[in-house]
């Protein structure tokens, strides 16, 4: 069974709790339910070994859990007799059975739903007569791993989430991330770590989440790793604000095998759960444009009291957009150079790359980690590809062990034309990312080199060929009447081609007369005044001399200005879209004329047959 029809199964839970639950409120039931199961079929295979070693580990008078965690074969384990079909043959007392069932998992397992409140839904389904009709539709499903593997699973969950976000008027955007942008992050993760990809090495990695949602990233690293490597091992780590999303992603760690004592519940910038602690890749896609005032206290503090030695050293962005304090906290938690480094991928909207002017927070935190030579590549994505959000967003590769040939550079890829239309739109996302897609952008990261995208169309103006241009390349030949468009579709330039000097430009202040005044006292005592209504500023790019840019563009036009040093700042922006324009004329206005002309035509003639 596939996730679709698989979630369309449970979802059909939603036609007994019509009438007395909200629309809102069915996924307190559904969610937890689902879980339930899936952990139930989990187990089913070695309950009878379970309970048999649990009744005699009692009765030696020894702690089980050990032995019961061994016997399970899992992370966990349950101690009951009871199952979801067992249950269903005492229908007078399910109520209390299912609750004494839920209270025999391990107490990791039954943490899970603790945090959905399930037990208030036992209560009210059990009142409302619907609990043994809600047990029985989910006994009859089989969730084992063999019949529907974590993947699936994960997607389940993702589209259950989904329906019930909409439905609640919620942003289903804050709790995952569409599941091909993540594959195209992991692949650029991994690409530069052959050890680790290397069929047969038994390595050893840590992975990181911050804001693990529902935990699709972690998962889908797994699965990838596994799949190219299947000696290689990935602890997973993870932080994660929202309660239900926690408990999805807690079982589903579980599930794997994974210590679940690394997924913690929290807001990762306030009380950071894995502090001290570094990572070998990290991965994040932070809620986009969401303020941190709630938290403004607690970041401050530990900015003002740690410095550099806390996680928010560099600087501090505005209030109403809290995403590059998340890009902080990961840039805090790589593991040093020496002892191996880190790889880094997030994403980001826009206004990381060019908000805030030379000296504010984010120009900053910019400028610290493009001179520090963490940034190795930013990747723009089409707009419409989440769920919760139409903009543009854009995915940044950050390392602290850049291959040689990639120190002191920054690629830039224009990924936006990478997308197909979905067959159906979900929420705010219209556009998906092929397996063709990820793989060509994965090639263009992986070349480090720049190119072109050579777009043919024909005479009614429809894409009828794509091909990616290295240096040198020809483009391909335009068919009849049509054309081709050539465009950049990767860039590199060197760390400080974003950075520039904001100088501030002072003009003299002039009596009456014309003449310049001079100061009469203190410091000012025969200096010429400026003038505060003439003064100016300028940005210099790094790329070029104060001074000279002074002489050369400024003198010429004002030759009695002066550069006041005292305010000169420097700055850095990624103005990504101006380094990938391309200015398509205009068309000759003869043709313009021809056109109108012809509609005009057109429009008296449809004219005069409705008036005959």
């Amino acid at each position: 069974m596939n996730h679709q029809a698989l979630s369309s199964f449970i979802w059909s839970v939603a036609d007994l709790l019509r009438g007395d639950y909200k629309q809102s409120d069915y996924g307190k039931v559904i969610l937890p339910f689902t879980i339930l199961r899936r952990l139930d079929c989990v187990l089913e295979a070695t309950k009878p070994s379970v309970l048999a070693e649990f009744d005699a580990k009692t009765k030696a008078g020894l702690n089980p859990e050990p032995f019961l965690v061994r016997k399970a074969g899992q992370s966990f384990y349950n101690t009951s007799s009871l199952d979801l079909i067992t249950l269903l043959g005492d229908q007078d007392h399910i109520r209390q059975n299912l609750y004494a069932y839920i209270q025999a998992f391990s107490p990791a397992a039954r943490d899970i739903f603790e945090r959905f409140d399930f037990y208030t839904q036992i209560e009210r389904l059990g009142k409302a007569g619907l609990l043994y009709l809600v047990v029985e539709k989910f006994a009859n499903i089989d969730l084992h791993p063999n019949v529907v593997d974590n993947a699936d699973m994960g997607l389940v969950f993702e589209e259950l989430i989904r329906k019930f976000a909409e439905i609640s008027n919620e942003t289903a955007g804050e709790h995952f991330t569409p599941r091909e942008v993540i594959r195209l992050m992991v692949n650029l993760l991994f690409i530069e770590d052959d050890d680790v990809l290397t069929p047969g090495n038994a390595v050893v990695r840590t992975i990181y989440d911050p804001t693990a949602g529902t935990g699709g990233m972690l998962s889908v690293a797994g699965e990838y790793l596994s799949e190219h490597n299947p000696d290689a091992r990935l602890t997973m780590f993870g932080q994660e604000l929202n309660d239900e999303s926690y408990a999805i992603c807690k079982a589903d760690m579980l599930i794997k095998g994974q210590d679940v004592g690394n997924i913690v519940v929290g807001n990762t910038l306030s009380e950071d759960g894995h502090g001290g602690k570094k990572f070998d890749y990290m991965l994040s896609n932070p809620p986009f444009g969401v303020e941190w005032k709630k938290v403004e206290k607690e970041v401050r503090k530990e900015a003002a009291e740690k410095g550099f030695d806390g996680r928010f050293g560099p600087g501090l962005p505005r209030v109403s957009d809290g995403s590059m304090l998340f890009l902080l906290h990961l840039i805090a938690k790589m593991r040093p150079a020496v002892d191996g480094g880190s790889r880094i991928g997030i994403v980001l909207n826009g206004s990381p790359l060019f908000t805030g002017g030379a000296g504010s927070g984010e120009s900053e935190i910019r400028r610290y980690v493009l001179e520090n030579d963490l940034v190795e590549a930013i990747i723009g994505l089409p707009s419409d590809m989440f769920y919760n959000t139409g903009i543009s967003t854009y995915i940044w590769i950050l390392s602290n062990k850049k291959p040689d040939d990639r120190k002191g550079w920054v690629q830039l890829i224009d990924a936006s034309s990478f997308w197909k239309k979905m067959h159906k739109n979900l929420g705010s996302k219209r556009k998906e990312l092929s397996d063709e897609h990820i793989a060509d952008i994965t090639r263009l990261f992986g070349d480090f080199s720049e190119g072109d995208l050579a777009t043919v169309v024909d005479v009614k103006g429809k894409e009828v060929e794509r091909k990616l241009l290295a240096p040198g390349d020809k483009a391909p030949d335009a068919p009849a009447g049509g054309k081709v468009k050539v465009a950049p579709i990767s860039r590199v330039f060197k760390n400080h081609e974003f950075g520039y000097t904001t100088i501030t430009v002072e003009r003299p202040l002039r009596d009456n007369d014309g003449n310049v005044v001079v100061g009469l006292k203190g410091k000012q005592k025969g200096l010429q005044q400026s003038d505060s209504s003439l003064r100016d500023t300028e940005n210099v790019p790094l790329t070029d001399e104060v001074q000279s840019y002074f002489e050369r563009e400024i003198l010429p036009h004002a030759p009695d200005a002066w550069i006041d040093h005292d305010k000169s700042k420097v700055g850095y922006e990624i103005p990504f879209n101006r380094y990938f324009y391309v200015f398509e004329p205009p068309r000759d206005l003869h043709t313009i004329d021809e056109e109108l002309k012809g509609v005009t035509a057109t429009i008296m003639k449809m004219l005069e047959e409705l008036a005959e």
